[in-house]
């Protein structure tokens, strides 16, 4: 048995918390992935795994994962700069993101990234759910707002401001809020996974409050929010790069702009195994590059960010 396969099947073991979602990722069997733990274990003569309803580590587990995972990951960026002296980046990346960014932002920068590295064949899935990286066959996520603690490496490639949007005819029948106390007077446009129970969460000096609003409509769809709003139903927290264009075209209003809420950033994310691949930095440098800081979305609203 290869030293190198044992140590990539135990690092998907360890990191896919189970040999099921680990034989997954490989592309083999669940049989093929125990026989290769028992025969690494076997070779070298201590236990790595605590058996239970869990895998747990032990202690000498814990030291060869970490050990592996850096010797992996010094092998590929010695091949890869091999290669790379006198090739382009080349191979394939897959990658998951949110479906809103991905539509107005993601798209048409992964078209030119590709451009670029033409020899980078890119998989790319787009989903507003979080995929699990250490149980699917991702390279890479691109993910939004604040991110969970855990062992996988976030890079931010930019800032992600939110706005609370209104269209000219709803603020002109309903009025205009001036402080967030008058929320509870407005129809909302709520996005489940954020405002599950109708209440806004707005930083008022420094810190984080909760703001009634009424519930005209409840939705797991951005696309959905946005043309609520511009229809005339009611207020909605929008990501800036979704509703920049409606702003700039007169079809909605920036509400309370200084209690906008945080939006967190706009991240890239990957396992530890992966930190030293030169596809994944180019992908996070070329990002990064491209889009700016302030991302360039926003330069197209700064007036109306500046007039609020």
């Amino acid at each position: 048995m290869n030293q190198f396969q044992e140590m990539a099947t135990y690092i998907a073991v360890v990191e896919a918390t189970n040999i099921s979602a680990a034989a997954r990722r490989l592309g083999t069997t669940k049989s093929v992935v125990s026989r290769r733990i028992q025969q690494l274990e076997s070779r070298l003569g201590i236990v790595l795994f605590e058996r239970g309803k869990q895998l747990g580590l032990t202690d000498a587990g814990q030291t060869f994962y970490h050990r592996s995972v850096q010797l992996l990951a010094d092998l590929a960026q010695t091949e890869e700069a091999v290669r790379t002296e006198h090739t382009s980046l080349h191979g394939r990346l897959r990658l998951t993101a949110p479906m809103a960014f991905s539509v107005h932002y993601l798209a048409p920068l992964l078209s030119e990234f590709m451009l670029q590295y033409p020899l980078v064949q890119l998989d790319a899935e787009y989903s507003d759910s979080y995929a699990n990286l250490h149980q699917e066959n991702y390279d890479i996520a691109i993910r939004i707002g604040p991110l969970p603690d855990s062992e996988l490496v976030a890079q931010r490639i930019c800032t992600n401001r939110h706005l609370i949007c209104a269209s000219p005819a709803y603020l002109a029948r309903r009025g205009t809020p001036t402080d967030p106390n008058q929320l509870y007077q407005h129809d909302g446009l709520l996005y489940i996974q954020r405002e599950p129970n109708g209440m806004l969460q707005l930083p008022v000096n420094g810190h984080i409050q909760s703001f009634r609003i009424g519930r005209r409509l409840r939705t797991d769809n951005a696309f959905h929010l946005l043309a609520a709003a511009k229809a005339g139903l009611g207020l909605a927290i929008l990501p800036a790069f979704m509703a920049v264009d409606a702003v700039a075209a007169g079809d909605l209003q920036i509400v309370l702009p200084a209690y906008s809420p945080d939006g967190g950033d706009i991240s890239a994310v990957y396992r530890q195994s992966k930190r030293a691949s030169p596809k994944i930095q180019a992908l996070t440098r070329f990002l990064s590059e491209h889009i700016g800081q302030p991302p360039r979305w926003e330069l197209a609203i700064l007036p109306y960010l500046q007039a609020g």
